[in-house]
C-alpha cells in the first residue's frame, strides 16, 4: 500500500513504501549498465579527459539527485538507495578491475597503436571510432606534417594521443597531414619520386604510372611524400 504524500513519510518516501526499494535496486543496477555499454559504445575519444567509471558515475548520481529536487513524489530515501547502489557497483568495477587484468580491459579498453614506424597500423585503426580527418588534426597541433616524422602514436584508454618521434636524422618519407599537401591525391603518377598511399601511409619511390596499386592495403590513390624534418 503506497503512502499518501505529507508528514516524514512522504518526505522519505515520497508516493512509495518499502516495498518499491528491491524495484529501485534493480531499475538502477540496469540503468548502471546500460549508460556504461553506452559509453563504451562511443569509444575512448568519446570518453577523453574522464574515465568510464567517472562518466557513469556522474551522469548517474546526476540524475539521481536531480529527480528529488524536482519531483515532490520522489522521496529522499529512493534517492539515496540510488546512490549506494551506483557507488557499490562502481566500488564493484574499481575492485574487480585491481584484481583481474582480464576485467581491467574489458571495463576500460587496452591502449591502441594506431602508426608504426611512420605507416597506419590499419587493422588497429579501424576498431576505433576515430575519423582520419580528426587524428590529423591532432597530429597537426603536435607540429607534425608527415607520418615519416612518427615512431609510434598510441590512442590511450583515456582518449589521449600518445606520440614518439623520429630523431631529425631518422625521419624518412612519409604521408603529408596538411589539408593543402594531402589533398592532391591523384591514382596517376605522373612524375617520379616518393609517394605515399592515401589510405595506409605505405611510401614506395616509382616513376610515372597510370595507375599504381599499394602492395599493403591494395588501394590506388597516391599522394606525392615528403621528408620535412619537425620544427619544434
Amino acid at each position: 500500500m503506497e503512502n499518501e504524500p505529507g508528514g516524514w513519510e512522504g518526505l522519505l518516501f515520497g508516493e512509495h513504501d518499502w516495498n518499491f526499494i528491491p524495484e529501485i535496486i534493480i531499475r538502477t543496477g540496469v540503468m548502471y549498465i546500460v549508460i556504461f555499454s553506452g559509453l563504451r559504445m562511443l569509444g575512448k575519444r568519446g570518453v577523453k579527459q574522464l574515465s568510464v567509471f567517472e562518466l557513469v558515475v556522474i551522469i548517474s548520481l546526476g540524475s539521481a539527485a536531480g529527480d528529488p529536487m524536482f519531483y515532490k513524489e520522489v522521496g529522499l530515501l529512493t534517492s539515496f538507495v540510488v546512490f549506494t547502489v551506483i557507488v557499490s557497483a562502481y566500488k564493484l568495477s574499481a575492485y574487480l578491475s585491481g584484481r583481474s587484468k582480464r576485467i581491467e580491459a574489458l571495463f576500460e579498453g587496452t591502449a591502441t597503436c594506431l602508426i608504426e614506424r611512420g605507416v597506419f597500423a590499419i587493422s588497429n585503426f579501424k576498431k576505433e571510432s576515430l575519423a582520419q580527418d580528426e587524428f590529423f588534426a591532432e597530429l597537426r597541433l603536435r607540429g607534425i606534417s608527415h607520418l615519416g616524422q612518427v615512431e609510434l602514436a598510441i590512442l590511450e584508454t583515456s582518449g589521449n594521443i600518445s606520440v614518439y618521434f623520429f630523431e631529425d636524422q631518422e625521419v624518412q618519407f612519409g604521408l603529408p597531414v596538411l589539408p593543402a599537401l594531402y589533398s592532391m591525391q591523384s591514382r596517376e603518377i605522373t612524375t617520379e619520386g616518393y609517394y605515399a598511399c592515401s589510405f595506409c601511409g605505405y611510401v614506395t619511390r616509382t616513376g610515372p604510372a597510370v595507375s599504381c596499386t599499394c602492395p599493403r592495403c591494395r588501394k590506388d590513390t597516391w599522394v606525392q611524400a615528403i621528408d620535412k624534418k619537425r620544427v619544434t
